[in-house]
């Protein structure tokens, strides 16, 4: 296609969060320019792109992905470059990754390192700081990022207490320096001294195989952890957005807290909408175990089915990825002789919004619009971007999407771009397709993949 920044998308359907219409939109410079009914002939320099019979949605925003994370089995298998590409490919134009500073880092400098990679993306993104201990300096630092850096989301973990977790208590202490400093704090919520019992039982009775993982992190494991954060969020008047969540139980307290009005947000992923933990059944191989290795595990067939209920009813702000791939050989199997080991994580965001709708808006268990409003246009408004991103308007990033509702298609680790040596959604049957992807920066960007 000739390069250009200027284009005309005719006779699609736009759907937003809040509305869907027929309407053609025309993007110039990287910008919306307008949405409505044109005439191509009042557009005489712009590439005209034919777009009857498909859905014209936001590009999609990821809040939750680790590029290169750094772990003691290597960094995960996909860094800012084939990350974004597998965004991209998959029709989200947008991520949100992690700084996650050593113990005894300064914020700022281990900020400044994790941008200077973030630039290498070819997609846009932003970052979430982590949040792995508790003093003073720390949190004159959490002001300063917020006042000065323009972070204002704070990650935190109340599982992994020996190298990132934190405590109910410094968590609280980290809610009353944010919230007023207008933070948010994000919770991975998995109760990390009831985890820790677990495992050293299971090890030490000799159950170490990869399939005790999820017997390890209970389903009250992250339950508990939930409602004490959603008491300190009341207590301190501090908005917490909590991830991953994986139980039933859980997104309904969310969803409780929600409508008392309190400041809580709530995001499931992908993986736990459509996969359950049959895959950690004990007479099956640990090969074949070790991808679906992540934390919180995957739940039982009812707590999926929950989690699509309360999916209906206003849980999740976010369906996100937690996006984290590691390869099968040389990094998941240094645990397969003690699931402990094993780096926790798996690749998803190039297949994201394509599960999504083939499992949730052709299933009719939710609308086309909440299907745009779970897989953008909240994480823009929670996260910064709501008044660029997330909504196809004029002014708004020409971050878009030409979406094929009919193209069907099967998930396989031989196509994809993610970089990783297996897939958790492998096999599966899928209907639905980012046929073309319009990023903000004046690229276009058409990943021709599958069509």
């Amino acid at each position: 296609m000739p390069k250009t920044d200027k284009y005309l998308i005719i006779n699609g359907t736009v759907v937003n969060a809040d509305e869907s219409m027929q309407a053609d939109v025309a993007i110039s410079g990287g910008k919306i320019e307008a949405v409505g009914r044109m005439n191509p002939a009042d557009f005489p320099d712009f590439k005209v792109i034919e777009a009857e019979g498909r859905y014209l949605i936001p590009g999609g925003i990821d809040p939750h992905v680790h590029f290169a994370l750094p772990t003691p089995a290597g960094c995960s298998s996909d860094d800012f470059v084939t990350g974004s590409k597998a965004a991209l490919a998959g029709g989200t134009t947008s991520v949100i990754d992690f700084v996650t500073p050593e113990r005894g880092q300064s914020l700022p400098e281990a900020l400044e390192l994790r941008r200077t990679e973030a630039r290498e993306s070819l997609c846009g993104w932003k970052l979430h700081m982590g949040i792995s201990e508790w003093n003073k300096r720390v949190s004159e630092e959490v002001r300063r990022c917020i006042r000065y850096e323009g972070i204002t989301s704070f990650k935190t973990y109340l599982a992994y207490r020996d190298t990132i977790g934190i405590s109910m208590n410094e968590l609280e202490q980290l809610m009353r320096v944010a919230g007023p400093e207008g933070g948010t704090v994000l919770v991975h919520c998995e109760d990390g001294e009831m985890i820790s019992r677990l495992q050293k039982q299971y090890i030490a009775s000799g159950k170490t195989r990869a399939a005790f993982h999820a017997l390890s992190r209970p389903v009250a494991a992250e339950v508990n952890a939930i409602r004490k954060v959603i008491d300190l969020s009341e207590k301190t008047g501090c908005p917490v957005y909590i991830v991953h969540v994986s139980t039933g139980e859980g997104a309904g307290a969310i969803r409780e807290a929600k409508e008392k009005g309190l400041k809580v947000f709530g995001e499931t992923c992908i993986q736990y909408l459509i996969l359950n933990n049959s895959v950690y059944d004990a007479s099956l191989p640990d090969r074949q175990v070790l991808p679906y290795v992540i934390s919180p595990p995957l739940r039982p067939e009812p707590e999926r089915l929950k989690l699509w209920d309360e999916l209906s009813r206003g849980a999740f702000d976010t369906v996100s990825t937690d996006h984290c791939p590691f390869n099968l050989h040389g990094q998941k199997d240094r645990g397969i002789n003690d699931f402990t080991k094993i780096p926790g994580g798996a690749g998803g965001i190039e297949f994201r919004l394509s599960l999504l709708f083939t499992f949730g808006v052709l299933e009719k268990k939710i609308s086309l619009n909440q299907f745009v409003s779970l897989t953008s246009h909240r994480a823009a408004a929670i996260f910064g971007w709501g008044d660029t991103k997330g909504k196809i308007a004029a002014g708004f990033d020409a971050d878009l999407v030409i979406w094929n509702p009919d193209k069907e298609w099967m998930i396989s680790a031989k196509e994809q771009y993610q970089r990783c040596d297996s897939n958790i959604y492998e096999g599966i049957k899928v209907k639905g397709l980012a046929e073309k992807v319009f990023i903000s920066d004046s690229r276009y960007c058409n990943p021709d993949l599958r069509v």
